[in-house]
């Protein structure tokens, strides 16, 4: 068996300011402005929605709107979500709270893809040092799999996890240690901006398209985890997509962290940067 592309399914895881107007005879008259946070308030405001330690959120400052955007999943309670709202204290009203269906876990499986331990991940993008070469895949895969088999059997070999990083990050690193599968190559490093519109690759659910909604975004996965400087998209994915490749064309842009929904309904999905899964390894994607 043999990987096409780093696309390869290989598998496993937020009121506008309005104006008032008199009569014609009359001026034009600003309607009053909405409260307005400082920098420092709304990192304030940031760190208090991570204290409360409530999991299945995520989190970030939204510069256009001045507020704090909280995302809230299904399994988490009005009660809950008022822990939130009083960790803001004073600075509540910088909270904008919005609530998405499913469950915001990382998207592992146990079923048939790139294998390993009983689990399925998906492969994410070709990458090289020297004269090794590897792969990128999430963080919460290579945690729990130490070596990386392209068929169910286990038995065509790929390679060992050398590194992995989660929580915190959610990235591994994978060695090819089959000379006989190769590794084609095709994409360059890129950063995500918000409105991009992006194609997601994973093995359980294949491509699927949609657009970036938010960057450095935090979350609380339910039961395994915070992960910060997220890239948070409508793009849907489901478990077994971890690892997965997230790219606009030929630029390689994030790698399937985890989320909410499927591919039926819709739902929240969170990528990891690529450019800091490379940095933090010093390899370079081709």
């Amino acid at each position: 068996m043999s990987f096409t592309t780093s696309r390869t399914r290989l598998a496993a895881v937020l009121a506008g300011l309005g104006l008032a107007a008199t009569a014609a005879t009359m001026p034009a008259v600003a309607a009053p402005a909405g409260k307005e946070f400082s920098p420092k308030a709304l990192a304030a405001v940031n760190s208090a929605v991570d204290k409360s330690a409530v999991s299945g959120i995520a989190w970030y400052t939204d510069e256009a709107t001045g507020k704090v955007v909280v995302t809230a999943d299904s399994t988490v309670s009005k009660a809950e979500l008022a822990k939130v709202t009083k960790a803001a204290g004073a600075n509540a009203d910088a909270l904008t709270i919005k609530r998405s269906a499913g469950t915001f876990t990382t998207l592992l499986a146990a079923g048939d893809a790139i294998y390993g331990s009983g689990y399925r991940c998906s492969l994410g993008f070709n990458v090289q040092s020297g004269s090794s070469y590897y792969f990128i895949t999430a963080g919460h895969c290579g945690d729990v799999v130490p070596t990386w088999y392209a068929n169910s059997a286990q038995s065509t070999l790929i390679g060992p996890t050398v590194s992995s990083s989660f929580p915190g990050n959610d990235y591994a690193l994978v060695r090819y240690d089959n000379a006989s599968l190769s590794h084609p190559g095709g994409f360059t490093v890129a950063d995500a901006y918000v409105g991009e519109k992006v194609t997601r690759d994973g093995s359980t659910t294949g491509i699927h398209t949609g657009t970036v909604q938010a960057l450095n975004v935090t979350v609380r996965y339910q039961g395994s985890g915070r992960v910060s400087g997220l890239i948070q998209t409508n793009v849907c994915a489901e478990p077994g997509d971890s690892g997965g490749a997230l790219y606009d064309g030929t630029k390689a842009i994030g790698i399937t962290s985890g989320g909410s929904g499927n591919c039926t309904t819709g739902g929240t999905t969170f990528f990891q940067p690529v450019r800091e899964a490379v940095n933090a390894y010093g390899v370079t994607v081709y």
